[in-house]
């Protein structure tokens, strides 16, 4: 077949057509790689031989079910059907489910390899939907697939949740940046005094605008402020605040700009009080039995959550070396003759796990004495420079030990750790302590 006949795709509409295609796959083991699209979809039908015996496109998601129907029949008539897709954001996440349903077996290619293996399928560099769906298909058969399992209620939970969180948290930081360039020209002395994300600061600008209110209402704008900051902010400081609203070097805001000024601090103080909401929901769901419930102990609730969101349970892995892959921190070198390249991290998996996993590292550094003293051993040995990198090293023995605690274990640093190397004198450490 021709590479122009190979990627002709027909219709799912085209019944003699798509009869044709069926026939000749029917009582076969065949692939059926998709290429998932916002609207228009294309499967190329590829037998273990390697030859694609055509490809059909469809509109998703009016015509998906047909499509499904279509699989469903042909195992009817006694094809081993496996479907192959590449993980594609939502986009495909309809048609996965709708697939699971009918109880067609479900795998997925990384995207990486698909990219790498364009030029090496057909000797031409070029992507295009119909020749994506074959060396999906092909991929397969070569063995680089992988069942996609189902994502579990909780964990789906957990990212939802967290979607929540990220979007207040982002709104957050926003408005906060809007608000502290409007400050900075009507009210510069206030974020000098008042922390420019505390609820104080907040709810003041909020209530009056601008420093030429609080002077005239001086007596309300003091109460205000002891009543919000309680014993937690100093008097002093509230003092400060009046007495510089009184000669404040800023711009005098029109009454339009001052609207404007209340406008945004009242928009960032819902988004913070939103986003604190949500961050409990994240915590209340690690009290559900599971990985993150184990994990919270050693990483916290947050980190616990973003990490099960992300690529779900620990346990489901084969090893812990498996689960540093799904993290992107399993290792990668360029050597070639005499040249020994420097080895760094794939970073393949998804950059969120792994952000929050280096604040989970950072913190262990800082409290856990073992960690503290191997990763100043590292440091040293490396001229000090590398810091970074020992941070991630910190990081790739954490997944490790993820992996053991998420299964039930004690989490333990001298298990990560040869503490006689470090020659540090430690007391026997309790499952307290731990």
């Amino acid at each position: 077949m021709t590479k122009k006949r190979r990627y002709r795709a027909i219709s799912v509409n085209d019944a003699a057509k798509v009869a044709a295609l069926t026939e000749s796959v029917a009582t076969t083991r065949v692939a059926v790689g998709i290429d998932i699209a916002k609207t228009r979809q294309y499967a190329a039908f590829t037998t273990p031989d390697g030859r694609v015996h055509g490809t059909i496109r469809w509109e998703h998601p009016k015509e998906s079910p047909q499509f499904v129907e279509l699989l469903r029949d042909l195992v009817a008539r006694g094809s081993e059907v496996e479907v192959v897709l590449e993980p594609s954001g939502t986009y495909g996440d309809a048609l996965r489910a709708a697939l699971l349903r009918a109880e067609l077996p479900v795998y997925r290619v990384n995207p990486k390899r698909s990219h790498d293996a364009a030029e090496v399928y057909d000797g031409v560099p070029s992507l295009h939907d119909a020749k994506s769906a074959a060396i999906v298909a092909k991929l397969h058969f070569d063995g680089a697939s992988e069942p996609w399992p189902v994502t579990s209620a909780h964990q789906r939970d957990l990212a939802a949740a967290l979607r929540v969180l990220e979007i207040y948290q982002k709104q957050f930081q926003q408005n906060r940046n809007r608000l502290e360039g409007v400050l900075a020209r009507f009210w510069p002395e206030l974020p000098r005094v008042l922390d420019l994300g505390s609820v104080t600061l907040l709810t003041l600008v909020s209530e009056f605008g601008s420093p030429k209110e609080v002077s005239q209402r001086r007596e309300e704008a003091e109460s205000l402020m002891s009543r919000v900051g309680g014993h937690l902010l100093d008097p002093e400081k509230v003092q400060l605040v009046l007495e510089q609203a009184e000669r404040s070097f800023g711009m005098e805001a029109t009454y339009e700009e001052t609207l404007a000024v209340q406008a945004i601090a009242i928009e960032a103080r819902r988004c913070q009080k939103a986003a604190r909401a949500a961050r409990k929901k994240v915590e209340a769901l690690t009290d559900m039995s599971g990985p993150a419930r184990e994990m919270r102990v050693v990483v916290g609730k947050t980190t616990a959550a973003v990490l099960v969101a992300a690529v779900g349970d620990p346990t489901k892995y084969r090893s812990t070396s498996a689960y540093q892959k799904a993290l992107g921190l399993n290792l990668k070198e360029k050597s070639s003759g005499k040249h020994q390249g420097a080895l760094h991290i794939t970073k393949r998996g998804p950059g969120v796990a792994r952000l929050f996993l280096y604040l989970a590292a950072l913190r262990l550094v800082q409290r856990d004495p073992i960690v503290k003293a191997w990763y100043a051993k590292k440091v040293a040995r490396q001229g000090g420079i590398a810091k970074n990198r020992a941070v991630v090293a910190v990081m790739r023995k954490l997944a490790k030990a993820l992996w053991h605690v998420a299964g039930g274990a004690t989490f333990d640093s001298r298990k990560l750790f040869d503490v006689s190397r470090l020659r540090l004198v430690m007391e026997p450490q309790t499952e307290a302590s731990a």
